[in-house]
C-alpha cells in the first residue's frame, strides 16, 4: 500500500463499497443479457442494440472495478454467491415488457448511482482520488445514460420542466 500513499484502513473502508458497487455492476450485466436475449414487440431492433451497448459497457466497468481494488493492494469478490448476497440489486424476470424492462434498468441505475455516490463520499475520507476519479466519470455517464432511456419512456406529449 505505500506506494500509494494512502492509509490502509480507510483504503478497506473504500474496497468493501467497491466490492458491493463490483456486485451491481454483475447483477445489471446480467440484466441486460437477459433483457437483450428476451425483448420482444414493435421496439425489438432498437433495445435489442441498445442492451448489448449497455452491457458491453457494464462488462468493461466490472473489470475496471476490480482492478481498481486490486490497485489498492485488495481482493476483489469474484463469486456468484457473494455478489447474489452483496448486490444491492435483485434479479429480474425473464417475460416482462420493453416498457418494464426500461423502469426496471432505470430504478436499478438509480440504486448503483447512490452506491456510487457512497463509495465517492467514503474515497474522499480516504483521499483517494484514483477511486473518486474513476467512479465519477461513472456516475456522469450512468446519469447521462438514464436521462436517455428516461426520454424513451416518455410520451410526447409530456412537457419538459421549465425553471
Amino acid at each position: 500500500m505505500n506506494y500509494l500513499g494512502l492509509d490502509e484502513k480507510k483504503t478497506a473502508k473504500t474496497v468493501e463499497e467497491l466490492n458491493v458497487l463490483l456486485a451491481d455492476y454483475h447483477m445489471y450485466y446480467q440484466k441486460l443479457r437477459n433483457f437483450h436475449w428476451n425483448v420482444i414487440g414493435k421496439n425489438f431492433f432498437d433495445l435489442h442494440e441498445k442492451f448489448e451497448e449497455l452491457y458491453d459497457d457494464a462488462k468493461l466497468k466490472v473489470d475496471e472495478i476490480a482492478e481498481r481494488i486490486l490497485t489498492l493492494r485488495f481482493q476483489p469478490t469474484s463469486n456468484m454467491s457473494e455478489y447474489l448476497k452483496a448486490s444491492n440489486l435483485k434479479e429480474s424476470p425473464s417475460d416482462i415488457s420493453d416498457s418494464k424492462m426500461i423502469s426496471t434498468l432505470l430504478n436499478d441505475h438509480g440504486i448503483i448511482l447512490s452506491q456510487m455516490r457512497k463509495v465517492v463520499e467514503i474515497a474522499e475520507k480516504g483521499g483517494d482520488e484514483g477511486t473518486i476519479d474513476l467512479i465519477g466519470a461513472y456516475i456522469r455517464e450512468l446519469e447521462k445514460t438514464s436521462w436517455m432511456l428516461d426520454a424513451w419512456k416518455m410520451k410526447t406529449s409530456e412537457n419538459h420542466k421549465t425553471v
